[in-house]
């Protein structure tokens, strides 16, 4: 079967001659990348999106005008044996992606698919037969929309040259080029070794009258005190030598000329400028700085948040560190919720610089501050709704919103109906509602319909069910510009449940992800304690 204008062997050499052999994946890209083409309009300009970056990008760029390099193939790795070819300006297009469900008449195809063989073990004659007999086959077709951000060709970003290595880099990659930042492939042979510490000039007491301290010297008297009695910086005078011979000190530690020696920051120095860059919105600190170390406290009740990878980027510098509250930790005024230092008495001018360059652009730790919510509170159950059953939902709702700074201005019990739930839905907006909050009628139960409910009312980026124990079939999502959470029924019988846990986000103004929830499922598990003790233990952390 012809890979396109070639015969299956013409393919294998072009195959070869790019990639350096006749990869298997490569072979059957091209029929593919072929069959692809087939459903595109003709003329179409296109783009192609590869869902590997495993011999399949190959295929692309040997067979259509797309490449790495002009930016029209894009490579995003989603572990899927898969290719896309879109108008490059609408996003309409098809993907074409190996169905296994296809492969039963083809053994050695499979077992290549599925890594049931070593390479060594494969038998390529049969594996190249298979490939050539099945052609496109194999494969199945379906159509996509592109998403928007895909579209297009990012616009260059400004080039400048790295104060530390000299060479050219994007300047949005930081104050720094991503090398001098600390992610280094290799090892420069000839990168000159740095000295890793600062070498204070210590001096005898009687030399030290004038100078001034090097560091905090700190005095202790067991059960009555432990404290800073000499401060760094601060003049030594003849006074002082009886004290510090009594505190066993025959030697001390002098600041020398600070312009001797420039590629060195004294602890309090460096603290105190990198701070700036970590105190976002929502949060101060007091200067001066101690031992090289400044506490972070909250102006305001809110939701602490902070770039989890741009905190470990910054400790992975070494010689600094960044301890923080929990991610989405709900946090009141006037509470301390972070503390950095840097670590050594001084710390070099390289990794200072570093450092700068992780908190180039947005402070990495913010306080989001708690809208306040109009909130619509729709408790569902036809028991209630009769009055079968004393409704208990509403006021724990009401509790936890009341808590946060937001404001219930409607309540309704409606019985276990989707129309009754479309109509409470349009009365809620209607009275400017901008949380909805259901109860109950979320489990596999027929009778259960508040999810069906909303669905109809127009619920979209519909987030159902979360790793967390108690609150599994939590729901949220947003009908219009309101947003809509659903609580399940455990959150009569639990104080704390993943309600709890997504009611803070969204009235923080973050918009919850899949991933975001599935993060949870690790420390998702809730112990069920007798004194519930949230936020305080490990639920959800």
């Amino acid at each position: 079967m012809q890979v396109g204008e070639y015969t299956f062997e013409e393919f294998k050499e072009k195959a070869a001659a790019f990639h350096g052999y006749p990869a298997p994946g490569l072979l059957i890209g091209g029929y593919m990348v072929e069959e692809a083409k087939k459903h595109l309009p003709k003329d179409c300009l296109f783009e192609a999106l590869v869902e590997t970056p495993k011999c399949l990008p190959d295929a692309v760029q040997l067979l259509t005008l797309c490449s790495v390099g002009n930016q029209w193939l894009k490579i995003i790795n989603l572990g899927r044996y898969a290719v896309s070819l879109y108008d490059k300006f609408t996003g309409e297009g098809v993907r074409i992606y190996l169905d296994d469900k296809k492969l039963e008449s083809y053994p050695e195809i499979y077992d290549w698919l599925f890594k049931k063989k070593t390479k060594k073990d494969q038998d390529t004659e049969k594996l190249f037969a298979e490939i050539k007999k099945a052609g496109s086959n194999i494969c199945s077709v379906e159509t996509v929309q592109i998403k928007e951000e895909y579209l297009g060709h990012k616009k260059h970003n400004p080039i400048g040259l790295c104060v530390i290595c000299g060479e050219a880099y994007p300047l949005n990659d930081g104050a720094l080029c991503r090398y001098c930042q600390g992610e280094r492939p290799y090892i420069m042979k000839e990168e000159k070794e740095t000295a890793k510490n600062f070498t204070p000039k210590k001096v005898p007491l009687e030399e030290a009258i004038g100078k001034r301290a090097l560091h905090d010297m700190t005095e202790i008297i067991p059960d009555t005190s432990k404290g800073a009695v000499f401060q760094a910086g601060q003049v030594l005078t003849a006074t002082d030598m009886c004290r510090l011979q009594r505190m066993g000190k025959m030697h001390v530690y002098v600041m020398e000329n600070t312009d001797e020696n420039q590629e060195w920051l004294h602890e309090d120095e460096a603290i105190k400028s990198l701070a700036i860059g970590i105190a976002g919105k929502g949060l101060e600190y007091k200067l001066p700085p101690s031992e090289g170390k400044i506490q972070f406290i909250s102006t305001q009740t809110g939701l602490l948040c902070y770039d989890e990878k741009r905190l470990e980027r910054f400790n992975l510098l070494g010689d600094v560190m960044i301890a923080t509250r929990q991610n989405y930790t709900v946090v009141e005024k006037g509470k301390a919720v972070a503390g950095a230092r840097a670590i050594p008495l001084y710390l070099s001018r390289d990794v200072f610089n570093r450092a700068l360059s992780v908190l180039e652009g947005e402070e990495l730790l913010m306080i989001r501050e708690f809208r306040k919510g109009k909130v619509g509170v729709l408790v569902t159950g036809t028991e209630v709704y009769q009055g079968l059953i004393e409704d208990k939902f509403a006021p724990i709702v009401r509790h936890k919103v009341e808590k946060l700074g937001s404001e219930v201005i409607i309540e309704k019990i409606i019985p276990d109906d989707v129309d009754a739930i479309k109509e409470s839905v349009a009365e809620f907006l209607s009275q400017g509602v901008d949380l909805i909050i259901t109860t109950a009628g979320l489990s596999v139960d027929p009778d259960d319909v508040t999810r069906k409910g909303l669905q109809e009312a127009g619920l979209r980026d519909e987030l159902y069910g979360i790793p967390v124990l108690p609150g599994t079939m939590s729901m949220a999502g947003k009908i219009g510009q309101a947003d809509i959470l659903s609580v399940p029924a455990c959150a009569l019988f639990h104080k704390t449940t993943g309600f709890d846990i997504l009611l803070p986000r969204v009235l923080a103004g973050l918009t919850i992800t899949r991933r975001d929830v599935a993060l949870l499922g690790a420390g998702g598990f809730c112990l069920n304690c007798k004194v519930c003790v949230f936020p305080k233990c490990s639920f959800c952390k």
